[in-house]
């Protein structure tokens, strides 16, 4: 049978320097749901999300202890092979960052990472993730031009489906709407929605509506502490802490 939770994190501190900035993190995250980690600006997020494929180890001042388990692999322990883990995770950041080069190449390069050659399977994998994203009907027939030229909203839906390309399971969003105009908000939000059925889909946000709109599962994050995680309607509608209470008073 399926282990229902596809990410457990086992008493993960992460240190900075000397400095503690994640305390004690213990939380399972399910598998084909949205997950949702919420809290306000600096409150450790995206240095949860960056554990999450050792994107950590690019920082040199940052030390991590405790576990990671990813389909039942602690990828802490893991030494080398780290491709092979980030694979598994397709990234979308705040701002879109397309390769230098055309919309088509954009997604081929994703493919090939995958070690796929053949020109057809190319083309009708490109065509796919484009769908996929909702954007194939808007640059059809533009597929060679510069990924540069899109809009920023279309240069996100692009970098998630190159992100798709790579055949991960996970797909990490950080503030993945933070740079958008309200409609390309929504088309990101909506093709999420649609995604979880194929997909683990986790988004850092510190917007409290978009939190509602998307989670299936919440993470709520306090000064480098969670502090309350559970569904929506316990996390939303029932909070145990003042912390949380004070936080959906606001409103955010």
């Amino acid at each position: 049978m399926t282990d229902p939770s596809i990410i457990k994190i086992k008493n993960l501190k992460v240190y900075s320097d000397k400095a503690l900035i994640l305390k004690n993190i213990n939380v399972e995250i399910p598998r084909n749901k949205i997950t949702v980690i919420l809290g306000p600006s600096g409150c450790g997020k995206t240095t949860l999300l960056k554990s999450l494929n050792r994107l950590t180890d690019l920082y040199p001042h940052l030390r991590l202890e405790g576990n990671v388990f990813i389909d039942g692999e602690d990828i802490l322990q893991v030494n080398g092979d780290l491709t092979r883990i980030r694979q598994k995770m397709g990234l979308l950041s705040q701002r879109p960052f397309p390769l230098p080069m055309s919309i088509y190449k954009n997604i081929a390069f994703g493919l090939k990472i995958q070690g796929i050659r053949d020109k057809q399977i190319i083309e009708q994998k490109v065509e796919q993730y484009l769908w996929e994203v909702g954007l194939w009907e808007e640059v059809k027939d533009r597929l060679h031009a510069p990924a540069a030229r899109l809009s920023i909203g279309q240069q996100q839906r692009l970098c998630l489906a190159r992100g798709l390309a790579v055949g991960p399971e996970i797909i990490l969003a950080d503030e993945p709407t933070s740079a958008l105009d309200p409609v390309s908000s929504r088309k990101i939000e909506e093709k999420f929605l649609e995604m979880k059925k194929d997909y683990t889909v986790i988004v850092v946000t510190h917007i409290l509506r978009q939190a509602k709109r998307l989670a299936d599962h919440v993470i709520f994050m306090y000064f480098g502490e969670v502090i309350e995680q559970g569904a929506p309607s316990e996390v939303f509608d029932a909070p145990q802490t003042e912390t949380l209470k004070e936080y959906l008073q606001v409103g955010h």
